[in-house]
């Protein structure tokens, strides 16, 4: 990993505080796990992976998406990646975004019924050179993104269809950088894309410019989750999930 001087970049313990407070001061996403249950930071040491899933499920985040907030390392197993398959998904998020409700629940179902990779088959995806991005809260969001099989050029065709915020594949790189600042437009972007509560990037962020208030729309919601859930399949699988959504449209 390419290291670089950012001292404005936060470290883990204080990242996870912001999020924690986001959630006593009322924001946004309650699933019924109690405030009082995310209990304070260590400062010692590294949170717990218990508390990590806890603290995803409040925030409305994949567990996996706080293990790059808290600096911990993602497991191999969650890294198995088919890059065919991360070319397919600007189509599929475009015929899933045309369904109804009832269709993209379709959808779901039969991603969730595919049987993923197996391990042997699909390598642990690593990072090309120009993927080792410093630390900042640009390559933090670029990271989520990777963890749905979501590239550079992919990414910046699904924010496009999702959220209407319009970026090349080269300003994508260059927020992963650090080059390109983030701010309000990018972040409701990347909220969409991620599936993550816009309050809560802006409440890790400090990017409260952001619509902090604004809810993605059930079509953006269900694609998010509907990305998360085909990140691990083959391409042959996705075209299979995607061929589904255009006869459901039909």
């Amino acid at each position: 990993m390419v290291l670089m001087d950012l001292p404005t970049y936060p470290d883990p313990g204080v990242l996870l505080a912001r999020l924690v407070r986001s959630q006593e001061n009322g924001l946004p996403h309650d699933t019924g796990v109690p405030v009082s249950e995310l209990s304070s930071i260590p400062a010692d040491q590294p949170p717990t992976e218990e508390f990590l899933h806890r603290l995803a499920e409040r925030l409305g985040m994949q567990s996996h998406d706080l293990f790059l907030v808290a600096g911990l390392t993602i497991p191999d197993g969650a890294l198995l990646f088919d890059e065919e398959a991360g070319r397919e998904l600007p189509k599929l998020v475009q015929r899933a975004l045309r369904l109804p409700a009832s269709g993209r629940q379709r959808l779901r179902d039969f991603a969730q019924s595919l049987a993923e990779v197996p391990p042997q088959t699909i390598p642990p995806k690593r990072q090309r050179p120009y993927e080792q991005y410093p630390p900042g809260f640009g390559s933090l969001l670029v990271r989520m993104l990777a963890l749905r099989n979501l590239g550079w050029s992919s990414a910046a065709k699904v924010m496009y269809l999702m959220s209407g915020v319009y970026l090349s594949a080269a300003t994508i790189g260059a927020v992963g950088r650090g080059v390109e600042e983030l701010d309000a437009e990018l972040l409701n972007g990347f909220a969409a894309v991620l599936g993550i509560p816009v309050a809560v990037l802006a409440s890790l962020t400090g990017v409260h410019q952001a619509a902090a208030g604004r809810r993605g729309s059930p079509e953006s919601v269900d694609t998010a989750a509907l990305l998360w859930e085909v990140r691990h399949l083959t391409g042959r699988q996705v075209r299979e999930v995607s061929y589904l959504a255009d006869v459901l449209g039909r």
